[in-house]
């Protein structure tokens, strides 16, 4: 997949079947209209083509109320590779952009860089200043631009997938939940940083992940999950996510893994961790000893866990695993 950003703008990609959206977390919903997307664009022998933003247009528009990201923008690139994007256009979304209209929008990316042959929104999506565009807006431009619209339903079962689902379940600590809606489970990238040698004194060293000031986190507590160095190895994964309670009264939320089995040096490695299912709340106990067998209880429910974890079971885990490697 090409990745073009503002520096490599120009119309270079005619005939694309033209998607726009943030797309945090490619959820469900995102993946259902993208394989739109790439659909048309394979029966039209054109380019499958993604214009995104980056930073989130609320961390411009609304800063005290943008929403937790779900993921980077790396994995976001990396997914849409995998679900067959030709092309990823990210648009840097900042005070300029934010105050050009619809319209001007339409002219400036839609027609004049990208040569839209077909732009697939959902049904409900807006865009340009003060939101001001809609379906309606592109279909009456459509002729003179060139381009047709294609209006995607939402999609989902119960609720209509987004991303603000996976949040509410995320910050829930139901990571089931938010699996459901992803479809696949929830991965958290982070650099690994030192820590305080806590988890190596009681017998179970762990990897510190230094966790972006806006990054979506599960609700605190003890999870079950999969963890993902640099040789592309999935292993199982004893998470903690929290202030550790038996230690300090007012720490900050630090989320850790423990590998059982894997003593490697990890530091200022970028760890993917995914969560497979919570095990229990934070607790402080009598003592370290009750403290050390709980962990032990934890390892081995999380080792029980990860035997049923499969990456090929997502297309976009299974596509990471075998571009990493």
């Amino acid at each position: 997949m090409i990745v073009r950003r503002d520096a490599d703008a120009g119309p270079q990609y005619p005939h694309g079947v033209v998607a726009i959206g943030v797309f945090d977390g490619l959820h469900r919903g995102h993946q259902r209209l993208l394989s739109i997307v790439t659909e048309l664009a394979h029966s039209r022998d054109a380019l499958g083509v993604v214009v995104t933003f980056d930073p989130h247009p609320a961390e411009i528009l609304d800063p005290a109320g943008a929403p937790r990201l779900i993921g980077t923008l790396d994995q976001r690139l990396e997914g849409l590779a995998a679900l067959g994007v030709d092309v990823a256009r990210v648009l840097t979304f900042d005070e300029s952009l934010a105050a050009e209209s619809a319209e001007e929008f339409i002219e400036r990316v839609l027609v004049d860089e990208l040569h839209a042959e077909t732009i697939v929104v959902g049904e409900d999506f807006r865009f340009g200043h003060e939101r001001h565009g809609d379906v309606a807006l592109l279909e009456r431009h459509a002729r003179a631009g060139g381009y047709d619209v294609v209006a995607a339903p939402n999609f989902g079962e119960a609720e209509r997938w987004s991303s603000t689902l996976v949040r509410r379940d995320l910050s829930a600590g139901d990571v089931e939940g938010a699996a459901g809606i992803l479809g696949r489970p929830f991965v958290l990238r982070a650099r690994v940083e030192h820590g305080d040698g806590r988890g190596r004194e009681l017998g179970f060293p762990t990897a510190n992940l230094a966790t972006a000031p806006r990054q979506q986190l599960p609700r605190n507590g003890i999870y079950a999950g999969a963890a993902r160095a640099g040789d592309g190895t999935w292993r199982a994964a004893a998470i903690s996510v929290g202030t550790r309670p038996q230690f300090y009264d007012d720490a900050a939320t630090l989320v850790e893994a423990h590998l059982p089995g894997y003593d490697v040096d990890l530091y200022d490695e970028a760890l993917d961790v995914a969560f497979l299912a919570r095990l229990r709340e934070e607790a402080v106990f009598a003592d370290l000893t009750a403290l050390v067998a709980q962990i032990g209880r934890d390892v081995d429910a999380t080792i029980e866990r990860f035997r049923l974890f499969s990456p090929e079971e997502s297309v976009l885990l299974a596509w990471i695993l075998g571009q990493r490697r």
